[in-house]
């Protein structure tokens, strides 16, 4: 469902502890919708409306905090941090209640600067965060600590639900020695790129990391920096490597793809399989591009809590 063209205003609850209200103003530009849609939701902690599914329920914010100068949120890194900002501030007063509820960060000031490298849970899958493999999973073949990497939220339709990339699963080998190959024997320019295991459903896909997406015109952009492809869009690719728009290094190949339809995947969020998080531009970017295989524990830790206990935990014995 698409809304009108029109500016979309929506008052914002996300931290009681803090007593603030975050009001986002977003103007509906096409790009811009799906990372406003994914905030509003994820950020209010409501299960009962998924993302990109509903249109109304949008409430008027009281006066006092009417703007008449919408904030630009198209560049979904601008709302991952606010949100990450807020959800430091409310840990900060769970451990400390005395800490004043009004900051600098009111006059201007920056108090809180994120770490470079940041994970925290959220309620609710939207593109572009990842599922974390719980215990629950420890006996599966194919998932067991495994992190996904979500693509595309899609929507309620049996034929158009998430889907995702497993980032973590290297195959430790390279195109060119894969006979017959998962990317239509397309040996050059790719041949020496590894192959990682993307997931059990057909239909390969790639990973394109960029400091400039508008070069990478064609590919759809998860996160800033991030864009994906599939095995059909190679010769795109292959073109952007001839103009120098990108190098080897700078692609992650993988075999499959995870799906699911939209209720099957809050259905197994709810039974425990995954943890839902919300990660930094960097930590995506360096699992795309260096050795991931700590990448399970390094979200969990960094995540807090019993998440963190969890990565210290060994697998559970399926007997």
């Amino acid at each position: 469902m698409s809304l009108p063209k029109y500016t979309v205003r929506a008052e914002l609850f996300m931290c009681k502890q803090c007593m603030r209200k975050l009001q986002v103003l977003c103007v509906n530009q096409n790009d811009g919708l799906a990372s406003f849609e994914s905030l509003l939701h994820a950020g209010s902690g409501d299960a009962s409306v998924p993302t990109g599914d509903r249109s109304d329920g949008l409430s008027e914010p009281p006066d006092e905090l009417k703007s008449t100068e919408p904030i630009n949120i198209s560049n979904s890194n601008y709302w991952r941090d606010v949100r990450a900002n807020l959800v430091r501030r409310e840990q900060e007063l769970l451990v400390d209640p005395s800490v004043p509820a009004e900051s600098k960060a009111s006059s201007g000031e920056a108090v809180h600067q994120l770490p470079q490298k940041w994970a925290h849970p959220i309620t609710m899958p939207e593109a572009g965060c990842v599922l974390v493999a719980t215990e629950v999973l420890d006996d599966d073949s194919v998932f067991e600590r495994t992190v996904i990497l979500l693509l595309r939220l899609g929507s309620r339709g049996t034929f158009d639900g998430p889907f995702g990339v497993i980032l973590n699963r290297p195959l430790y080998t390279k195109i060119k020695n894969v006979n017959p190959s998962s990317f239509q024997d397309q040996t050059t320019p790719f041949g020496d790129c590894a192959l990682f295991f993307g997931g059990p459903v057909d239909m390969s896909m790639f990973l394109v990391r960029t400091k400039d997406s508008s070069r990478l015109k064609g590919f759809e952009e998860v996160i800033p920096g991030i864009c994906f492809g599939f095995r059909t869009e190679l010769e795109k690719a292959g073109v952007l490597m001839k103009s120098g728009a990108i190098n080897t290094e700078d692609l992650r190949f993988f075999v499959g793809h995870a799906a699911w339809d939209y209720e099957q995947l809050l259905s197994e969020i709810r039974a425990g399989y995954w943890a839902v998080a919300s990660c930094s531009t960097e930590l995506i970017s360096d699992a795309v591009s260096t050795d991931p295989s700590c990448l399970w524990t390094e979200i969990l830790q960094l995540m807090g809590g019993h998440y963190s206990e969890l990565s210290q935990k060994p697998k559970q014995d399926s007997s």
